[in-house]
């Protein structure tokens, strides 16, 4: 009755969030509010356990880079690479669609697709505003490449954290299995992203030619306290790129440096604190929520456990059933918590394989469906959400459906392509 009734109340709040008639803050607490206030979940497990409840790990991580990113924004950096991006690509929008992509793409392994979106979003804001273009298909393309590219490494996306600390996988592990599964995910995508977008491309050349004229050098406001800034986010990427080696979470990272940032630029903290983008943060939150009243009730086990008994002993068709049902439910639940509650089945059915290179592949199975879940629903991973939260505040409006709809093409399409590739690597 509880898994009922907790099931009830996500498809409810999701259908109110997809439809968009009510604010997708409002829905969510109501609903966070419901599944506590019914049982379906602990109080003190709300904001107490990590894995059924709130993950402030990935809360703070956002905090800190939001702040962090506000104090860089002051000192002009973002137009600077606006108009050098927009230079470079002579304002030929398709050029400089994949310019953004690859630099996301290229960040996101090392960075993690959240911290990059957030550094790359601001910079296609002001490009797109400088050529009097739409910035929403760049963004929605940034995001879709953020969510493909990390996937290659253990820190560039978080499912990729959870699946490397339970199944005992190291940073070299996901660069030698999942990095040329990414590579060839994007040589798929990048003309896909063509064939998406290709309508909504504008060229103004009396824009560009605006812009061609422009000194990018003169946009840098305060080259002290650039220099500053670049510093200490060149210490807090050196953070994340050890988190397996001094296990520091992202997130503790992410403060000290947003306390760095503060310390060493002088600036206003209520000024940098108005700039962080609390209505992310509380939807954030109040996801988590409901996606752990369907974990605590048992509805994703029960789910991950229907499924790996109806495979049984075919390990084949075991490892296409993590990666395409990851694929749909990841996109649903957001692939976070997804993924920690499904990682303990996978361990369970790779335990009871002989061959070791059959149990990993079932392993690079979940991570590849997890990770490309992450593009099925503008809610399924935390970039797609702050995405569209910065889109919202430079009054870019992103609807639920106006992502998804290109979501889930793409990430149906690089699923396709993921199982190709673990059969192809694994099984023939």
């Amino acid at each position: 009755m509880s898994a009922i009734l907790a099931l009830t109340i996500f498809v409810v709040a999701f259908g109110f969030i997809a439809t968009e008639k009510v604010d997708k803050v409002k829905v969510v607490l109501i609903a966070a509010g419901l599944m506590a206030l019914t049982g379906l979940i602990p109080g003190d497990e709300v904001f107490f356990s990590e894995h059924a409840g709130i993950d402030w790990n990935v809360i703070f991580l956002l905090l800190g880079m939001m702040i962090i990113v506000g104090i860089i924004m002051q000192t002009g950096v973002f137009d600077y690479l606006a108009i050098w991006a927009a230079k470079r690509s002579r304002g030929r929008p398709y050029r400089l669609m994949l310019m953004l992509m690859a630099i996301t793409a290229i960040a996101s392994p090392f960075l993690d697709n959240v911290t990059t979106i957030m550094l790359v979003a601001p910079v296609t804001l002001v490009v797109c505003d400088r050529l009097r273009i739409s910035p929403k298909p760049y963004l929605i393309a940034e995001v879709l490449a953020s969510n493909i590219g990390g996937a290659s490494t253990l820190i560039g996306d978080p499912p990729n954290i959870i699946i490397g600390s339970r199944a005992g996988l190291s940073f070299n592990d996901f660069l030698l299995h999942m990095t040329p599964a990414v590579i060839i995910t994007m040589a798929v995508f990048l003309p896909l992203c063509w064939l998406m977008f290709r309508r909504s491309f504008q060229y103004n050349p009396e824009h560009v030619a605006e812009v061609m004229e422009l000194q990018e050098g003169r946009a840098i406001k305060d080259s002290r306290l650039l220099v500053r800034c670049l510093i200490v986010l060149g210490l807090v990427i050196i953070g994340f790129g050890l988190h397996a080696v001094v296990h520091v979470e992202p997130s503790i990272v992410a403060l000290l440096g947003a306390g760095a940032m503060i310390l060493v630029s002088g600036v206003d903290v209520h000024d940098v604190l108005r700039r962080v983008e609390w209505p992310t943060l509380v939807f954030f939150m109040g996801l988590f929520v409901m996606v752990a009243g369907l974990s605590h009730t048992g509805v994703i086990e029960t789910a991950g456990r229907w499924v790996v008994e109806l495979v049984g002993d075919n390990y084949f068709a075991a490892a296409s059933s993590l990666l395409y049902g990851s694929a749909v439910l990841g996109a649903f639940f957001d692939n976070i918590p997804y993924t920690a509650t499904m990682a303990p089945i996978v361990e369970a059915l790779a335990d009871q394989v002989t061959d070791p290179q059959i149990a990993q592949a079932l392993w690079w199975a979940f991570a590849l469906g997890a990770d490309y879940s992450g593009n099925g629903t503008a809610v399924a991973a935390s970039a797609n959400v702050v995405a569209i939260g910065l889109a919202a505040r430079s009054g870019q409006h992103i609807s639920f459906w106006e992502f998804t709809r290109y979501g889930l093409l793409v990430t149906f399409v690089s699923t396709v392509v993921a199982w190709l590739y673990v059969t192809l690597r694994y099984f023939v």
